[in-house]
Protein backbone atom coordinates (compact mmCIF):
# COMPACT_ATOMS: atom_id res chain seq x y z
CA UNK A 1 0.00 0.00 0.00
CA UNK A 2 2.90 2.37 0.53
CA UNK A 3 6.19 2.86 -1.22
CA UNK A 4 8.06 2.08 1.99
CA UNK A 5 6.02 -1.07 2.60
CA UNK A 6 4.10 0.27 5.56
CA UNK A 7 0.38 0.84 5.89
CA UNK A 8 -0.48 4.47 6.60
CA UNK A 9 -2.76 5.56 9.40
CA UNK A 10 -5.51 7.71 7.95
CA UNK A 11 -8.39 9.49 9.62
CA UNK A 12 -10.98 10.79 7.16
CA UNK A 13 -13.23 13.63 8.28
CA UNK A 14 -16.25 13.38 6.04
CA UNK A 15 -19.97 13.52 5.45
CA UNK A 16 -21.57 10.89 3.23
CA UNK A 17 -23.97 13.35 1.63
CA UNK A 18 -21.19 15.65 0.44
CA UNK A 19 -20.04 15.05 -3.16
CA UNK A 20 -16.66 16.65 -2.47
CA UNK A 21 -15.97 14.29 0.44
CA UNK A 22 -17.20 11.45 -1.78
CA UNK A 23 -14.12 11.99 -3.95
CA UNK A 24 -11.84 10.98 -1.08
CA UNK A 25 -13.92 7.86 -0.35
CA UNK A 26 -13.61 6.71 -3.96
CA UNK A 27 -9.87 7.33 -4.02
CA UNK A 28 -9.27 5.47 -0.77
CA UNK A 29 -11.39 2.52 -1.90
CA UNK A 30 -9.72 2.25 -5.30
CA UNK A 31 -6.24 2.32 -3.78
CA UNK A 32 -7.29 -0.09 -1.04
CA UNK A 33 -6.22 2.04 1.92
CA UNK A 34 -7.81 1.45 5.33
CA UNK A 35 -9.00 4.47 7.23
CA UNK A 36 -10.88 5.61 10.30
CA UNK A 37 -13.93 7.74 9.64
CA UNK A 38 -15.21 10.75 11.54
CA UNK A 39 -18.58 12.08 10.37
CA UNK A 40 -18.91 15.86 10.40
CA UNK A 41 -22.44 17.24 10.72
CA UNK A 42 -22.80 19.83 7.95
CA UNK A 43 -26.25 20.92 9.07
CA UNK A 44 -24.99 22.92 12.05
CA UNK A 45 -22.02 25.15 12.89
CA UNK A 46 -18.75 23.26 13.12
CA UNK A 47 -17.44 22.26 16.52
CA UNK A 48 -14.35 24.16 17.66
CA UNK A 49 -12.29 20.96 17.62
CA UNK A 50 -12.96 20.48 13.91
CA UNK A 51 -12.06 24.06 13.11
CA UNK A 52 -8.67 23.26 14.62
CA UNK A 53 -8.39 20.39 12.13
CA UNK A 54 -9.63 22.48 9.20
CA UNK A 55 -10.20 26.19 9.87
CA UNK A 56 -12.41 26.38 6.77
CA UNK A 57 -14.77 23.86 8.33
CA UNK A 58 -15.14 21.91 5.10
CA UNK A 59 -14.96 18.22 4.30
CA UNK A 60 -13.06 16.19 3.43
CA UNK A 61 -9.95 16.51 5.53
CA UNK A 62 -7.54 13.72 6.33
CA UNK A 63 -5.04 13.20 9.11
CA UNK A 64 -2.20 11.15 7.66
CA UNK A 65 0.71 9.31 9.26
CA UNK A 66 3.21 7.11 7.48
CA UNK A 67 6.87 6.75 8.32
CA UNK A 68 8.42 10.20 8.68
CA UNK A 69 5.03 11.86 8.17
CA UNK A 70 3.15 12.18 11.45
CA UNK A 71 -0.42 13.43 11.86
CA UNK A 72 -0.28 15.75 8.88
CA UNK A 73 -3.60 17.41 8.00
CA UNK A 74 -4.49 17.64 4.31
CA UNK A 75 -7.63 19.44 3.17
CA UNK A 76 -9.63 20.14 0.00
CA UNK A 77 -11.01 17.18 -1.92
CA UNK A 78 -8.92 17.47 -5.06
CA UNK A 79 -5.71 17.92 -3.07
CA UNK A 80 -6.56 15.03 -0.73
CA UNK A 81 -7.27 12.71 -3.67
CA UNK A 82 -4.19 13.81 -5.60
CA UNK A 83 -1.97 13.35 -2.54
CA UNK A 84 -3.28 9.85 -1.91
CA UNK A 85 -2.89 8.87 -5.58
CA UNK A 86 0.68 10.23 -5.65
CA UNK A 87 1.70 8.72 -2.30
CA UNK A 88 0.25 5.30 -3.13
CA UNK A 89 0.79 4.49 -6.82
CA UNK A 90 -2.06 2.56 -8.41
CA UNK A 91 -4.20 2.31 -11.52
CA UNK A 92 -5.74 5.68 -10.64
CA UNK A 93 -2.80 7.70 -11.87
CA UNK A 94 0.44 6.93 -13.71
CA UNK A 95 3.78 8.19 -12.45
CA UNK A 96 4.92 11.46 -13.98
CA UNK A 97 8.51 10.36 -14.61
CA UNK A 98 7.87 9.30 -18.22
CA UNK A 99 6.48 11.37 -21.08
CA UNK A 100 3.60 8.90 -21.45
CA UNK A 101 2.72 9.12 -17.77
CA UNK A 102 2.98 12.89 -17.74
CA UNK A 103 0.73 13.11 -20.80
CA UNK A 104 -1.93 10.87 -19.26
CA UNK A 105 -1.90 12.96 -16.09
CA UNK A 106 -2.31 16.09 -18.21
CA UNK A 107 -5.27 14.52 -20.03
CA UNK A 108 -6.90 13.60 -16.71
CA UNK A 109 -6.34 17.10 -15.36
CA UNK A 110 -7.85 18.62 -18.50
CA UNK A 111 -10.93 16.41 -18.26
CA UNK A 112 -11.51 17.31 -14.61
CA UNK A 113 -10.90 21.00 -15.28
CA UNK A 114 -13.31 20.92 -18.22
CA UNK A 115 -15.99 19.25 -16.12
CA UNK A 116 -15.91 21.87 -13.37
CA UNK A 117 -15.20 24.94 -15.46
CA UNK A 118 -17.79 24.20 -18.15
CA UNK A 119 -20.63 22.22 -16.57
CA UNK A 120 -19.99 21.98 -12.84
CA UNK A 121 -22.12 24.93 -11.78
CA UNK A 122 -25.29 23.89 -13.58
CA UNK A 123 -26.61 21.34 -11.10
CA UNK A 124 -27.17 23.93 -8.38
CA UNK A 125 -28.30 26.62 -10.80
CA UNK A 126 -31.07 24.31 -11.97
CA UNK A 127 -31.97 23.24 -8.44
CA UNK A 128 -32.32 26.84 -7.28
CA UNK A 129 -34.34 28.06 -10.27
CA UNK A 130 -38.01 28.63 -9.46
CA UNK A 131 -39.36 28.80 -13.01
CA UNK A 132 -39.90 25.46 -14.72
CA UNK A 133 -39.42 27.14 -18.07
CA UNK A 134 -36.07 28.58 -17.03
CA UNK A 135 -35.07 25.22 -15.54
CA UNK A 136 -35.60 23.61 -18.91
CA UNK A 137 -33.59 26.36 -20.59
CA UNK A 138 -30.72 25.67 -18.20
CA UNK A 139 -31.01 21.94 -18.82
CA UNK A 140 -30.78 22.55 -22.56
CA UNK A 141 -27.71 24.74 -22.08
CA UNK A 142 -26.13 22.17 -19.77
CA UNK A 143 -26.72 19.30 -22.18
CA UNK A 144 -25.31 21.33 -25.05
CA UNK A 145 -22.12 21.93 -23.09
CA UNK A 146 -21.81 18.28 -22.08
CA UNK A 147 -22.14 17.31 -25.74
CA UNK A 148 -19.62 19.92 -26.84
CA UNK A 149 -17.06 19.75 -24.05
CA UNK A 150 -17.30 16.35 -22.32
CA UNK A 151 -18.60 13.93 -24.96
CA UNK A 152 -15.49 14.24 -27.21
CA UNK A 153 -13.17 13.62 -24.26
CA UNK A 154 -14.86 10.26 -23.65
CA UNK A 155 -14.60 8.95 -27.21
CA UNK A 156 -11.94 6.39 -26.24
CA UNK A 157 -13.34 5.46 -22.81
CA UNK A 158 -13.12 1.69 -22.41
CA UNK A 159 -15.15 2.01 -20.30
CA UNK A 160 -13.17 4.51 -18.22
CA UNK A 161 -11.29 7.64 -19.16
CA UNK A 162 -8.47 7.40 -21.66
CA UNK A 163 -9.16 3.79 -22.60
CA UNK A 164 -8.61 2.49 -19.08
CA UNK A 165 -10.25 -0.73 -17.96
CA UNK A 166 -10.10 0.53 -14.37
CA UNK A 167 -11.26 3.69 -12.63
CA UNK A 168 -8.80 6.59 -12.97
CA UNK A 169 -8.45 9.79 -10.99
CA UNK A 170 -10.69 11.39 -13.63
CA UNK A 171 -13.55 9.23 -12.39
CA UNK A 172 -12.65 9.60 -8.72
CA UNK A 173 -12.98 13.37 -9.01
CA UNK A 174 -16.11 13.54 -11.18
CA UNK A 175 -18.11 10.41 -10.31
CA UNK A 176 -19.86 11.95 -7.26
CA UNK A 177 -21.37 14.61 -9.51
CA UNK A 178 -22.29 12.26 -12.35
CA UNK A 179 -23.95 9.99 -9.80
CA UNK A 180 -25.91 12.85 -8.26
CA UNK A 181 -27.07 14.10 -11.64
CA UNK A 182 -28.51 10.63 -12.18
CA UNK A 183 -30.07 10.34 -8.71
CA UNK A 184 -31.53 13.84 -8.60
CA UNK A 185 -33.02 13.49 -12.08
CA UNK A 186 -34.59 10.13 -11.23
CA UNK A 187 -35.78 11.45 -7.88
CA UNK A 188 -37.50 14.50 -9.33
CA UNK A 189 -35.23 17.14 -7.81
CA UNK A 190 -33.79 17.85 -11.25
CA UNK A 191 -35.90 17.75 -14.42
CA UNK A 192 -36.29 14.32 -15.97
CA UNK A 193 -35.15 15.88 -19.24
CA UNK A 194 -31.64 16.21 -17.80
CA UNK A 195 -31.28 12.48 -17.26
CA UNK A 196 -32.87 11.65 -20.60
CA UNK A 197 -30.57 14.08 -22.37
CA UNK A 198 -27.46 12.59 -20.78
CA UNK A 199 -28.64 9.08 -21.68
CA UNK A 200 -28.87 10.19 -25.32
CA UNK A 201 -25.15 11.01 -25.47
CA UNK A 202 -23.44 7.74 -26.47
CA UNK A 203 -19.97 8.33 -25.05
CA UNK A 204 -21.14 9.98 -21.86
CA UNK A 205 -23.92 7.48 -21.16
CA UNK A 206 -21.63 4.47 -21.62
CA UNK A 207 -19.01 6.01 -19.38
CA UNK A 208 -21.46 7.16 -16.70
CA UNK A 209 -23.20 3.78 -16.57
CA UNK A 210 -19.87 2.07 -15.90
CA UNK A 211 -18.85 4.69 -13.34
CA UNK A 212 -21.97 4.57 -11.20
CA UNK A 213 -21.87 0.76 -11.13
CA UNK A 214 -18.49 0.71 -9.35
CA UNK A 215 -18.40 -0.41 -5.72
CA UNK A 216 -15.93 2.37 -4.92
CA UNK A 217 -18.52 4.90 -6.08
CA UNK A 218 -21.56 3.41 -4.33
CA UNK A 219 -20.26 1.87 -1.09
CA UNK A 220 -21.00 4.92 1.10
CA UNK A 221 -23.74 6.37 -1.11
CA UNK A 222 -27.31 6.52 0.20
CA UNK A 223 -29.34 7.72 -2.77
CA UNK A 224 -32.52 8.38 -0.82
CA UNK A 225 -30.67 10.40 1.83
CA UNK A 226 -28.82 12.42 -0.81
CA UNK A 227 -31.99 13.29 -2.71
CA UNK A 228 -33.92 14.19 0.45
CA UNK A 229 -31.00 16.14 1.85
CA UNK A 230 -30.50 18.06 -1.38
CA UNK A 231 -34.18 18.95 -1.62
CA UNK A 232 -34.17 20.14 2.00
CA UNK A 233 -31.01 22.20 1.50
CA UNK A 234 -32.38 23.85 -1.63
CA UNK A 235 -35.67 24.66 0.13
CA UNK A 236 -33.74 26.24 3.00
CA UNK A 237 -31.62 28.31 0.64
CA UNK A 238 -34.67 29.51 -1.26
CA UNK A 239 -36.41 30.42 2.00
CA UNK A 240 -33.48 32.46 3.25
CA UNK A 241 -32.33 33.82 -0.09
Amino acid sequence: MAANGTTPKITLYTNHRCPWAHRAHITLKEIGLPYEEVIIDLDRPRDPWYLEVNPRGLVPSIKYSNGAIKDEIITESGIVSQFLADAHPSHLLPASNTPEGALKRARINFFVDTWFSKIGSFQFKILLEESEEKKEELVKEFLGLVEKEIEPLLKDAAPFFGGSEKVTLAEALTAPFALRNNSLSKGGALPASLGKGLDALPNYSKWAKAVIAQESVTYIYDEEAVVKGTVARVAKLKATG
